[in-house]
């Protein structure tokens, strides 16, 4: 038999092998999914009950974090009518005529994307005798943007204030700034900045770092640049936020080498390097078709203890079969898989054949017995067949 007749049997018996596995997932998981999901409904409903339950505890109600993990996990089970349900409850406790158990509230409802609900919180506030000031108002514009209801953000901002008898400070520009930038209005944006410099207030590394990552990441690096030499004459610290959106303003304009140059200039002052500023030289060298140099870069991250991410292995692996490496790539999605992160079958699919094609069949076997056996990954794998 030729290798090119071997190469082509071994890939039908492994591209057959990786769809038959996420076919018989799929069916199974369709079988499954009503019962799934009535478990699932009835474990969420008895959470929700104890933690009403507990919050009848005052020690329990100065859990911040609890609060968090359980909206977090009811919103992503987009179970909202459960979230109202805890929250709403909250009400009744002495705790609610303190302002920052109020704010607590309003941020909830602003992080499950509940607008409304963290507005009805911020409006009930005088009715349960809790005094509305600007933080409880900083927490409802912070809401808004959590919620992604920025074409609200500067209607409360201009409207609340004058009715309610509160100024706005930093913290309310800093939000405002933010939603502007996230609507990509960087002009508008900028314009905020120079009302509160006119208004007598000092712009913080927040306000800095909020306006650099949003002009270098909409490819304004020359107005970034200004923003970057104006922290510098108003004495605000550069941190490693600062670096690394510029880091990857530098890489979306193609001067890699100016990217590394700025790395050993975070060095010199003390500010070390983390995964996301790696990430940016990894994907600014694959650009470039210089996979050497990316590879070096992956190692760096080892080197200096920090782990590689999901954006890492997604910007190397394709990187890597571009360039024909499938032992690297094999060796990146069997960590990717043994991690639990999110791979797109097509891009597992294209290092099998490769694999297979220099026919290192074990390491292919491999992997496709990882994708069998591993449910959450296949779990993963059904989402991006769906798309």
């Amino acid at each position: 038999m030729s290798s090119s007749q071997l190469y082509r049997r071994l890939h039908g018996i492994f591209a057959t092998s990786l769809s038959a596995a996420s076919t018989a997932t799929q069916t199974n998981t369709v079988k499954a999914s009503a019962k799934n999901a009535k478990t699932k409904e009835r474990r969420l409903q008895k959470a929700v009950d104890s933690f009403k339950k507990s919050s009848e505890s005052d020690r329990f109600r100065a859990r911040h974090s609890i609060y968090e993990s359980t909206v977090r996990r009811l919103a992503t089970a987009k179970k909202f009518s459960m979230i109202e349900e805890i929250l709403e409850a909250q009400k009744k406790y002495p705790e609610i005529a303190i302002e920052g158990f109020a704010i607590r509230l309003i941020s909830l409802y602003g992080k499950a994307g509940m607008f409304d609900h963290a507005h009805k919180v911020f409006d009930e506030m005088p009715d349960l005798n809790c005094p509305r000031t600007v933080r409880s108002f900083n927490a409802l514009l912070a809401a808004c943007v959590s919620a992604k209801k920025f074409d609200k953000v500067d209607e409360i901002f201009r409207g609340l204030p004058p009715k309610l008898s509160i100024e706005a400070d930093l913290v309310s520009y800093n939000v405002v700034i933010k939603a502007f930038c996230e609507m990509g209005s960087l002009d508008t944006a900028l314009s905020m900045f120079d009302e509160l410099e006119k208004n007598g207030m000092e712009p913080d590394s927040f306000t800095f770092n909020t306006l650099l990552e949003g002009f270098y990441s909409n490819g304004r690096f020359l107005e970034g640049e200004k923003i970057w030499a104006m922290m510098e004459r108003k004495n605000v610290v550069h941190n490693i936020r600062s670096y690394n959106s510029r880091l990857r303003g530098m890489v979306n304009e193609n001067r890699i080498l100016e990217a590394v140059k700025l790395i050993d200039e975070m060095g010199s002052k003390g500010i070390e390097a983390d995964v996301i500023s790696y990430n940016a030289l990894i994907k600014g060298f694959c650009k470039d078709g210089k996979l050497d140099e990316a590879k070096w870069w992956y190692n760096e991250i080892r080197k200096n203890d920090c782990s590689p991410d999901w954006v890492t292995y997604m910007t190397l692996i394709p990187c890597l079969c571009e360039e024909g490496d499938f032992d690297m790539a094999h060796e990146l999605c069997v960590e990717v898989i043994k991690q639990r992160l999110r791979i797109d079958i097509a891009l597992l699919r294209r290092v099998v054949d490769g694999l297979v094609k220099e026919t290192e069949i074990e390491k292919a076997k491999e992997l496709v017995e990882l994708g069998k056996s591993n449910k959450y990954f296949h779990f993963k794998l059904e989402l991006s067949l769906d798309k």
